[in-house]
């Protein structure tokens, strides 16, 4: 996967649907949960559009992503409280990787979530990584039941978050994004490690 993502690297901070979607994610984002002074884990950061609107309130953000060429454009940015990872996350990382730890109080994923191959699977990965109380929030598109491409319907969400081993699942639409003339929903799905 890294390899088709390193293509759009060095274009996409400049794509205007994908700064609103990193905007409108952020301002979401600061409603529901408190950003001042958190440590925070930003899955499948990409360049770090949203990585940069975090650090400002965080105390430190860790981005992970599995392309390098995107992981090289958000070190470029030399924010001083955000360290990267160009890795698929596994594991062995969590087990081995001294940025894993200590643990977040938030773990972010923007757009990331449908592209891995088992979805649940990242979602345990991603509890371990999560404090007690700390919470996961994630931005994927929405999709209808039987609907192909990526993206989730409401009840994947919130199935597979309740089978990570998650509490207080929820979802929600925050925003939408134009698209050839119509628009195209964006599902949030928030849950709290307990």
């Amino acid at each position: 996967m890294s390899g088709s993502w390193d293509e759009y690297a060095t274009g996409w901070d400049s794509n205007e649907a994908v700064i609103a979607y990193a905007d409108n994610a952020y301002h979401a984002l600061k409603n529901i949960v408190e950003l001042e002074g958190r440590r925070i884990f930003d899955f499948g950061c990409g360049t770090g559009l949203l990585t940069e609107r975090l650090a400002n309130r965080a105390s430190s953000v860790v981005g992970l992503d599995p392309s390098q060429k995107m992981i090289s454009v958000l070190e470029n940015k030399c924010l001083k409280n955000v360290a990267t990872i160009a890795s698929e996350l596994n594991q062995d990382l969590i087990n081995d990787n001294s940025l894993l730890s200590p643990k977040f109080d938030l773990v972010v994923a923007s757009s990331a979530l449908a592209f891995v191959p088992d979805y649940v699977k990242a979602l345990m990965l991603l509890k371990q990584l999560l404090n007690k109380g700390g919470c996961l929030v994630q931005w994927d598109w929405l999709k209808d039941e039987g609907d192909e491409g990526y993206g989730f319907t409401e009840q994947q969400i919130k199935s597979a978050l309740t089978e990570a081993g998650f509490a207080e699942c929820s979802t929600s639409v925050p925003f939408s994004l134009q698209s050839d003339g119509s628009a195209l929903n964006v599902l949030m799905g928030v849950a709290r490690n307990v």
